[in-house]
Formats: structure tokens, sequence, C-alpha cells
């Protein structure tokens, strides 16, 4: 295969490959394909389309079972330590690592703390979290059922966007907790997490509403509670995706949720 390639081909594959190196992903396969044979994509059995995020082929064999999940994460909080690796450490009052339940069926992931959250040291504690909490409430679900993470783990200055070197230096541990808490569902809040963990640099619109192969699990995009503070009018559409995601886990909305 590799004469087949052209040069800037070659060029391409490097720079994706040295991509999920940086990403703390080091096990790559090739998918064998006829000679001859035309790649199509395949229709999903359900409604709701199922797109393959570009890490998705990487992890085709399922991940060890890991048997003692809290210590494994506390290994991670170790590797971290009093982290010191990019800038946002400077401004930082506590370093902010996920919370829940190591067991989890379903894990969201948004962006970086807070003030509220780097004052307390735990994700999604702020008027957002509070919001966080109510989405999980209506899909029947308690916040302690699920495992919340941010993709960075220190308070960017002024709550700004993270910045991609940023993201960089945290994304390999946040990968590393994905793969202990092996989450059947993944939700990622809001633009920056989903642009970062699945290495799309595509609008809202077109990432929300479909799921995505990720890491044995399958992952799903919708609004940031921060966002749907700013702006209500998107809460019907976020309850949507929720309830795409409930649909797939088997779970049932309380009926005050239905009305």
């Amino acid at each position: 295969m590799s004469q087949d390639l052209t040069p800037e081909m070659k060029k391409q594959l490097a720079a994706r490959v040295n991509y999920y190196r940086e990403m703390g992903i080091h096990d790559f396969y090739r998918q064998h394909v006829a000679e001859g044979t035309q790649v199509m994509a395949k229709p999903p059995a359900e409604a709701v389309p199922v797109v393959a995020a570009p890490s998705s082929s990487l992890f085709e064999t399922p991940l060890p079972v890991i048997q003692d999940k809290p210590a494994a994460l506390n290994l991670i909080r170790e590797d971290i330590g009093d982290c010191t690796r990019c800038r946002l450490h400077k401004g930082r009052n506590k370093l902010v690592f996920g919370v829940g339940n190591v067991n989890a069926d379903l894990m969201f992931i948004g962006e970086g703390p807070g003030a509220d959250e780097d004052a307390q040291g735990e994700p999604f504690v702020g008027r957002a979290g509070q919001l966080l909490n109510n989405m999980i409430s209506a899909m029947g679900l308690k916040r302690e059922d699920v495992y919340i993470a941010n993709v960075v783990k220190c308070r960017p200055p002024g709550n700004r966007t993270p910045e991609k070197d940023e993201c960089d230096v945290c994304s390999p541990f946040l990968m590393r907790q994905i793969e202990v808490i092996q989450p059947k569902v993944i939700v990622a809040l809001g633009a920056v997490a989903a642009k970062n963990l699945l290495a799309i640099n595509d609008s809202m619109a077109n990432l929300r509403g479909r799921w995505y192969d990720f890491k044995g699990a399958r992952l799903a995009v919708t609004y940031h509670p921060a966002y749907l503070l700013r702006d209500p009018r998107q809460k019907k559409e976020t309850w949507k995706d929720l309830q795409m995601v409930m649909k797939y886990l088997g779970l049932t909305a309380p009926a005050k949720a239905q009305e």
C-alpha cells in the first residue's frame, strides 16, 4: 500500500499519526479492502446517522476490562500531579479532574472549569452545572449515575475558550479517563469538546443530530449548558439530542419531563 501513496499523501498520513500520538493514542491498525472493492457508507439500522470519527478506526479491538477503576483513575490523577504543563496553571485555584460513577454508561465532557469549578475542584457546579443536573434528571438519571469531565482541567482566564495547545496538553489525560470509564455513550457539550474529541472543525449545526463511533463508545454532540443559559431557545434542540441518547441507552424520561 505504501508504494501507492504520493509524497503529499505520505506527508498527510504522517501529520495525522503525529496528531494521534500527541493525543496519547499509539495503537493503529489498517483495514484490508480487497482490490477492486468499492467502499461505500453503509446505511445505519436506525434513523440517526452514525459517522466514523477520525479516531474511531483505531479502537476496533475492545478495550481491556479494568477491574479497579477507582485505582486507575487515581493513577491518572497522580500522573497529572500539581500540573504546570501549560499556562493555565498560573491562574488556577484547584485542578478539576472529573467526578461521578466510575461504571457509568453515560459520560458528559465539557470544555473547561469556570469560576465555581475552580473554587470547588469539581466540574459543572455553577449555574451551568445546575442546568446540566436538570438535563440529567430529565433523562431519568441522577448526577451520581454519570461521569463528568472537561477537555482542560484548569480554568482559562476570564472563562475564555481554551486554546489548541492547552487542549493538546490535557487531552491525553482525558483520553485515559475515557478508557478507564468505558462509557457506552459520550455527550460532548459544546463546540470545543466536540472538535477536540472528534478532530473535526465544523459547525454545531453539522456536528449535532448524529452518532459518532469513538473509542468503543457512541458519541453525540449537543450545546454546552453555559450556552443554553445565554440562548434558552436552543433548549428544545438540546432535548432532541438527549432523547437520541436516551433511546440508545433505553432510558425513559420521568412523566414531568415528558409534559
